[in-house]
């Protein structure tokens, strides 16, 4: 059975910056790509950022590109979503994913389908 845990959540005022961890445990596990996504309240849930293991591709929603960065350290099954310039907009729970599909390109990342595991989620509050 594969975990993702993830860290990092808080509350902080417009223009701040988190980062967020993401750690697999279990079997031995590596994917082919992790990915985050989030939801807010009354919102669907969206797509973020994602990570492929091998080749280090990373791919943005527009919405948190130039803002978010995603990284990835493979000797600790681990990824991260640096996030600078919060804004009250990004205020949601977000989640850790990976995927172990063979599957590459932007669509591989922004739908749910193509993902088989999920973390419980961290919340991140943003006030303005």
């Amino acid at each position: 059975q594969v975990r993702l845990v993830e860290s990092g959540g808080g509350s902080v005022q417009a223009g701040d910056s988190l980062r967020l961890s993401c750690t697999a445990s279990g079997r031995t596990f590596t994917p082919k790509r992790m990915g985050w996504f989030r939801q807010g309240l009354g919102k669907e849930r969206e797509f973020v950022a994602g990570i492929s293991w091998n080749d280090y591709i990373t791919y943005y929603s527009d919405t948190v590109k130039g803002r978010f960065t995603v990284a990835r350290d493979n000797a600790k099954n681990t990824m991260y979503l640096q996030m600078n310039s919060l804004q009250p907009d990004d205020t949601a729970v977000y989640y850790c994913l990976a995927g172990v599909s063979d599957c590459t390109g932007y669509g591989c990342y922004d739908a749910t389908q193509f993902w088989k595991y999920w973390g419980p989620g961290t919340q991140v509050t943003v006030s303005s």
